[in-house]
Parts: C-alpha cells; sequence; structure tokens
C-alpha cells in the first residue's frame, strides 16, 4: 500500500495552475470576442489548481471553490477553454473519494449555468449546439471515469476484506483443531498413565515383574504427550513444522501403548488416505482404547479397517470383560469422535455391543482406482 503520494501526484495543482494560463493564451486567439485576460483573470486562473490540492482531504470543498472560480472567470467575460481543467480534476476525485451525490448536484447545477449563460446571458453569441453538447459530453466523461474508479477500489477492498476474514476463520479453526488434538493426546495419556499406575500399584509387591512392565508403559506415555505439546506449542509460538501426526501406520505402536489385548484386522485393498482422513482415523482408534482403558481395562480389543471403494470402514469392538477401572470424570470422547467423522462427510456410531462396547466410524475416501 502507498504511503506517501507520487511526485507526479503532489505536483498535480502546479502542473494544472501552469497548464491553465500558458493554454489560455492560445484559446484567445481563437476567441476575440471575449475578454483578454487581466491579473485578476490570471488569479482566478490560479485558484482552481491551487485549491486541487486539498482533493484528497477535502474533496467537496475543493470542488465549489473550482467551480466558484470558473463561474466568475466565465461570467467576467474571459475565453472559454482551459478553465474547465481544474473543475472536471475536481469533479472526478469528488465521485472517486465516494461523495457521489455532491458530484452529480454539482455537475448539473454547472451544466445549467453554462447553458443558460452562453445561451442567453453571454454579450457574444453561443458557440451553437455543438458546444452545449459537449459541455455535457466532458462532464459525463469525468463522472463516468470516477465511477469506474470508485467501484474497482471498493471491490478491491471488499476482496481484501472477505480475504482477511477467511484468513481469520482459518486461522481460528487451525486454533481449535490444535485445541482438538491437545485434548485428544492428553486424554488418551493421561488415563493409559492412571490405569497403568493404578496396575503397578497393585501389582507392585506380589509380581514386581509385571509391574516394572505398567511402569515402563507410563514412561513411554509421557514421552510421548511431552512431545506432543512441545510440538503444538510451538506450532501455535512461531510456525515450527509439527513432528509427524498420528496416522493408521502407527496402530501396532498405539495399541501396543494401551496395554490393552489388541488384535488388528484389515481387508479391502489399503491406499494412502488424505492426511484428514488418517488423522481422524488414527484419533478415533486412540479415543476408543482410551475408553477401554478408562471404563474396562482388560478386555480384548478388535480393530477393524475395511477399505471399500469410496469409504474406510473403521470398527473398534471390546469385550466388556475387564473391571472398571476407577472413574477420571466425564469426557468428550465420543462427541468429540462424532465431530471428527462428521467434518469429513462421515458418520459415527457408538453403543453397547453384547457384554461390551462397539464404535464404527465410516469416513469418506477417494474413490479406488483400477
Amino acid at each position: 500500500m502507498r504511503t506517501r503520494p507520487r511526485l507526479t501526484d503532489r505536483m498535480l495543482p502546479l502542473i494544472v495552475g501552469a497548464a491553465q494560463v500558458v493554454s489560455h493564451y492560445g484559446a484567445e486567439e481563437n476567441q476575440p470576442d471575449r475578454l483578454p485576460v487581466d491579473p485578476l483573470g490570471v488569479a482566478l486562473l490560479l485558484v482552481g489548481p491551487l485549491a486541487l490540492a486539498m482533493r484528497r482531504t477535502r474533496p467537496v470543498l475543493t470542488l465549489v471553490v473550482t467551480l466558484a472560480s470558473t463561474f466568475a472567470f466565465i461570467i467576467r467575460g474571459h475565453s472559454y477553454g482551459p478553465i474547465f481543467f481544474s473543475p472536471i480534476i475536481a469533479l472526478y476525485f469528488t465521485v472517486v473519494l465516494g461523495h457521489r451525490r455532491v458530484a452529480w448536484t454539482a455537475s448539473a447545477v454547472a451544466y445549467v449555468f453554462l447553458v443558460v449563460y452562453t445561451n442567453w446571458l453571454a454579450p457574444v453569441p453561443s458557440p451553437g449546439l455543438w458546444h452545449t453538447i459537449a459541455i455535457a459530453a466532458v462532464m459525463g466523461i469525468a463522472l463516468a471515469v470516477g465511477e469506474f474508479v470508485r467501484a474497482r477500489r471498493e471491490r478491491a477492498a471488499e476482496h481484501a476484506r472477505v480475504t482477511e476474514e477467511e484468513s481469520r476463520r482459518q486461522a481460528s479453526e487451525e486454533r481449535l483443531t490444535m485445541a482438538q488434538e491437545l485434548h485428544d493426546v492428553l486424554a488418551h495419556n493421561i488415563s493409559l498413565i492412571h490405569v497403568q499406575a493404578s496396575t503397578a500399584l497393585h501389582l507392585i509387591d506380589d509380581h514386581p515383574e509385571q509391574a516394572r512392565t505398567a511402569l515402563t508403559t507410563i514412561k513411554q506415555a509421557s514421552k510421548e504427550v511431552l512431545t506432543e505439546m512441545r510440538s503444538l506449542i510451538g506450532v501455535l509460538r512461531d510456525g515450527a513444522p509439527r513432528s509427524p501426526a498420528g496416522g493408521l501406520d502407527r496402530l501396532d505402536e498405539l495399541a501396543g501403548r494401551s496395554g490393552l489385548d489388541v488384535t488388528r484386522r484389515v481387508t479391502g485393498r489399503v491406499r494412502p488416505l488424505p492426511s484428514g482422513a488418517d488423522l481422524a482415523g488414527y484419533r478415533i482408534v486412540q479415543e476408543s482404547l482410551t475408553n477401554v482403558a478408562r471404563h474396562a481395562p482388560g478386555s480384548a480389543v478388535e480393530i477393524l479397517l475395511e477399505y471399500g471403494p469410496d469409504e474406510l470402514l473403521i470398527r473398534i469392538t471390546d469385550s466388556g470383560d475387564g473391571t472398571p477401572a476407577e472413574s477420571l470424570g466425564g469426557g468428550n470422547g465420543i462427541p468429540g469422535m462424532k465431530e471428527r467423522a462428521a467434518a469429513l462427510g462421515g458418520t459415527l456410531t457408538a453403543g453397547r455391543h453384547g457384554r461390551g462396547f462397539r464404535v464404527e466410524a465410516r469416513l469418506p475416501i477417494p474413490e479406488e482406482t483400477p
């Protein structure tokens, strides 16, 4: 965006003033019946151009001054022509800067004055119909160009506003996505740490080796949650690239850390997935395993991934054989999983299945190519 006017923009009043004064002497030679300029006439030729210096800050006042000096110049009987430069420029800027009603009204008043004066009040007969039409044409061109430029500027400003709003919306959605990611990571790992800590406390006296396994799982889970938190905070702080996000290719690692008896089955032709679907699938499985570890630790869990022609089915089923762990309070697990699926145009259902529980998500994926 330009913060300082260009040199030609600053010099416009002087350029117009010089043009009006110099070219006026040529106009006098072609209009010998009009009054030659005197010092007052030269002053009137300069008033309008000098008023153009405030055309951007006070366009209405500029238009009034230029028209008034023009009317006075013509009424004194001086030649037509160059005197019209400054009011035409002032008219253009008045329209561009948004004072459309003032500009059109002033144009109508000026046109009526010129028509009445040249046809009935001037001491010399009117130059004719062509002169009247020419006045209307010049004013019309100035107004039309001003309206065009004003409309373009308004469209550009609206486009910039929409772009800025879209950027803010995307930034807000990104922050919400990061918050959800942080929630899912914390919920999973803290629940896992809680369950494994309870197991370690229960086994530490009679089965120290099994307690060691539980403590190792706690160490790995706490390390992962710290890594994820540093990654997300780094993105929020300075846009640093994140470490690789979770994906369905990491399900074995996820299952191994859960401390549950997990089996995984895959059907259909496995193929690369869009990052959104890949991460959503991983988080859905993660949240499901968290719920099993929280509410029925010790249950057997089956994870089914079924790649269809244009849909990925993710089904997590637990046997319900475990004993409920100590409650950690309510959460937003299932609603959060439903929001993830819905955001991709998919669906998710969750509910009792025999003695256990089943989560089933259907996510749209690119159609399978031959």
